[in-house]
């Protein structure tokens, strides 16, 4: 497999820096370029040093363009920033790969045109099981059906801003997708008061937010005899990074299309 060049924008941050370390770490991956915010104190700093790995000679820049020229540009920030990288690596021809969360409609439509012409990988988390995990909860759903109720449980640290998790959507989408109905029509999000009793066909979100909870999901089938669980536990954000990483370097080898963590896996077929 070639060698591939990265960018990666939000370098400082936590998963900034894990996704630095794990270009680095990769037999395949050249670290390109490296972003940070204006007036971020680690501007000028080295990318490696910042993320505990050798000197990269990859200095952080508060100006995407200032970047060198790269195979994949690899985006874990927030919905507004991301549509920014998104039109700087749709003019340099560049693949993307996204893992931010929170788009309202209309900015998700902005960044398919955006990006309409280029190949992308967007998916709620890069981890492989989890993947393997969504494939598994559509499976499950399939066989079955809307006579088990379904239930999807999330818990992360308390600075995650958004609630459900990109991840716990992502289980409700297969959960339904696996029924043959539109999350929208039968989600829960959330209880308050006198619900009454249970929709029939109704999937129900609950979360956590406290501590350093890497991230906890959970789908649960439940019958009056039963109850099937498909849950993953992340002890390690660098789970996601590799996956990131793993992505950008199939991306590189494809055409233009959007694309997600399935795609890249094989779980399609």
């Amino acid at each position: 497999m070639k060698q591939i060049r990265v960018i990666v924008v939000g370098a400082s941050g936590r998963m900034g820096r894990m996704l630095v370390r794990a270009v680095a770490e990769s037999r395949h991956g050249l670290l390109a370029g490296a972003t940070e915010r204006p007036g971020s104190e680690f501007v000028g700093r080295d990318a490696g040093e910042l993320a505990g790995v050798e000197t990269l000679a990859v200095r952080i820049v508060d100006d995407i363009n200032a970047c060198a020229d790269a195979d994949v540009l690899i985006d874990f920030t927030a919905p507004a920033a991301t549509l920014k990288h998104a039109a700087f690596a749709a003019g340099r021809g560049m693949g993307m790969v996204i893992g931010t969360t929170g788009f309202d409609a209309a900015q998700m439509q902005q960044l398919r045109d955006t990006l309409a012409d280029s190949p992308v990988i967007m998916a709620a988390n890069y981890s492989v099981g989890v993947n393997l995990a969504l494939s598994l909860i559509e499976r499950a759903a399939q066989v079955l059906g809307d006579d088990y109720d379904a239930e999807i449980f999330e818990a992360h640290h308390k600075h995650k801003v958004d609630a459900p998790s990109g991840t716990a959507l992502a289980m409700g989408k297969a959960l339904a997708a696996g029924r043959g109905v539109a999350l929208d029509d039968v989600a829960v999000l959330s209880r308050e008061g006198i619900t009454g009793v249970r929709k029939a066909g109704s999937i129900g979100f609950s979360v956590v937010r406290g501590g350093n909870i890497v991230g906890e999901h959970q789908a649960m089938f439940i019958a009056d005899e039963e109850r099937i669980e498909i849950h993953h536990n992340a002890s390690d954000r660098m789970v996601f990074a590799r996956g990131a990483v793993r992505a950008a370097s199939w991306l590189s080898e494809q055409s233009t299309g959007w694309y997600d963590m399935q795609d890249v896996l094989g779980l399609k077929a």
